[in-house]
């Protein structure tokens, strides 16, 4: 099911995660169609509707999505290391971009292990090397993104809603919760991808992607990821949907 909330905003409803796969790897495949000597920079996200995603575009979309045109970056990370069960990079790595033969070259991940006020300029630095930039920040061609229960995306959470208009690409967010240290993407960087795409699924993300979609309520970071030169694109199951008034 598809349905325009507002210009640039789509959102589509899907019965299960392996049909949000599938958009996963044609939203994937039609970056392709860029000229060939054009590198395509495109940002994961964690979580476990990801984790459910990778393994899918690994068992059924090895051969057209393997190649040296992707470059893949993170949005966020927690400050653990590479092989921390709560790393983001592991699971992408783990279950898809090691099996299906993505160089090494072309995987940029931010380095947990470090310490986060040094890795957010490192990270930031990596950036400029390899994505061209407008509006004096990095060009992504696709930013996926997951949604939190307080409405946060990346590592931005409601108690640091300044990482949003940040003039630096990286940031240091705190969980308000665990006090954990992570590294994220601020606000103006997610807005100037050419798209982003929320993926959320579960009855339990109902009342806030109804609250950040149709309310548009500022209290929460992800209501403010709106690219300004882009287009906003929300996969999310049957469950997910359910208080979007127009879907229920």
């Amino acid at each position: 099911m598809h349905q325009e909330i507002k210009p640039r905003t789509k959102i589509l409803v899907f019965k299960d995660t392996e049909r949000i796969s599938t958009k996963v790897a044609q939203i994937l495949q039609e970056l392709k169609t860029y000229p060939k000597h054009q590198p395509i920079h495109i940002a994961l996200s964690g979580g476990n509707t990801p984790k459910a995603i990778f393994k899918i575009l690994h068992e059924k979309y090895v051969t057209e999505l393997a190649g040296n045109r992707f470059h893949f970056w993170w949005g966020d990370e927690r400050c653990v290391s590479p092989d921390h069960d709560e790393s983001n990079f592991k699971w992408a790595y783990t279950y898809w971009l090691k099996p299906i033969g993505i160089p090494e070259a072309n995987i940029h991940r931010i380095h947990g292990e470090n310490d986060p006020d040094e890795e957010i300029i490192r990270y930031s630095e990596e950036m400029k090397k390899w994505i061209k930039t407008e509006n004096a920040m990095p060009r992504f061609d696709v930013i996926f993104l997951g949604l939190g229960d307080d409405g946060h995306t990346a590592s931005i959470f409601p108690s640091q809603m300044q990482l949003l208009d940040r003039k630096e690409w990286c940031a240091v967010a705190t969980h308000p919760a665990s006090g954990q240290k992570r590294i994220t993407l601020t606000g103006n960087v997610l807005n100037n991808a050419r798209q982003v795409v929320f993926i959320s699924t579960g009855t339990n993300k109902a009342a806030i992607i109804k609250k950040i979609v149709i309310d548009e309520a500022p209290e929460f970071p992800a209501s403010h990821i709106k690219p300004v030169d882009g287009e906003t694109v929300w996969l999310i199951d049957e469950e997910a949907a359910s208080k979007l008034p127009s879907l229920s």
